[in-house]
């Protein structure tokens, strides 16, 4: 969704004098995609994983959180958000700034337009595929509680698909207004969500150590962690749109947005599937750090049964 808006832009000016109102319209835009994954990244990562252990657990939900700490946060909110071009950003920006164009013939800077255009390709790929799989995945849900309407998923998603890539034609500023405020109250309904998950079983905490995934991709296989590898990269879709959308709302709103906001929702709603897949699995032995010490914590295995007629 993001990236189809970014056409229209949103006067600078206008987003840095109302700061408040910059961050909010920026939740609805810059973050209309990584605010989704939370839908699809853990459950696709988890199935990759194979047969569900404390150890797969934990392994995933650490991948993922390391993963916005280092890729998100570090990476683009810390240091690429600095290479601006006049305070737009984006792949075209990254170019202007090399002056590829002008390089020398077979020079490196040369070749580096040639890297320019299949980022930009890849901009284009991942604004068609991203909103139809958060969009998709939403709409999914309705057959938990109502299996009946399967049939009516892709067509209600279709549909739903339409009415967005209409309305993005009046311009960001609408379509943050709009977006701004809803992609707010998700967000807190993704972190109360994940709360309860962590309440429910604590230990998932464990994960907060970046052991547990490089144990989990050493002892997985390399099929295995290439597969958890690809799919916890969805987690990560729409990051790029912090750097792409510099132009439209600053830099300022787009941080504040992301490390007050939307990553730690993030965060304790990825804690919080983690969480409830532990509890609702049951018996398991964890190593769990605690005053520098390891000590394992173990519970027993919950047992369920239908109850009688």
């Amino acid at each position: 969704m993001s990236e189809i808006s970014r056409t229209a832009v949103l006067p600078a000016r206008a987003a840095r004098g109302l700061p408040v109102a910059a961050v909010v319209a920026a939740l609805g835009i810059v973050y209309g995609d990584i605010a989704t994954s939370p839908l699809y990244a853990f459950k696709q990562a988890a199935t990759a994983a194979g047969a569900l252990s404390a150890e797969s657990i934990l392994g995933v939900v650490s991948l993922i959180f390391w993963s916005l700490i280092l890729i998100v946060s570090l990476k683009y909110a810390i240091l690429i958000m600095r290479a601006d071009n006049h305070g737009e950003g984006g792949i075209v920006a990254l170019l202007a700034l090399l002056d590829a164009r002008h390089a020398p013939p077979r020079s490196w800077r040369a070749s580096l337009l040639v890297v320019g255009l299949a980022g930009a390709a890849l901009l284009y790929g991942d604004g068609v595929i991203t909103p139809a799989i958060s969009v998709l995945s939403a709409v999914e849900g309705l057959k938990l509680d109502a299996p009946m309407l399967s049939p009516v998923v892709v067509p209600l998603s279709v549909v739903i698909l339409v009415v967005l890539f209409v309305m993005q034609r009046r311009g960001t500023s609408f379509i943050g207004n709009i977006f701004g405020p809803l992609m707010l109250l998700w967000s807190l309904v993704l972190a109360l969500l994940g709360l309860h998950g962590i309440i429910q079983e604590p230990a998932i905490l464990a994960a907060l150590g970046p052991e547990h995934a490089l144990v989990f991709l050493v002892h997985a296989g390399p099929a295995i962690g290439f597969g958890v590898l690809g799919a916890a990269f969805l987690a990560l879709t729409g990051a790029e749109a912090m750097y792409a959308d510099m132009g439209h709302f600053g830099s300022g709103p787009i941080r504040i947005g992301w490390f007050g906001l939307i990553l730690p929702a993030l965060v304790l709603n990825y804690f919080g599937q983690g969480g409830l897949l532990l509890w609702h699995r049951g018996g398991r032995t964890i190593r769990w750090c605690s005053s520098r010490r390891w000590r394992r914590l173990s519970r027993p295995r919950r047992s369920f049964r239908a109850p009688s007629r």
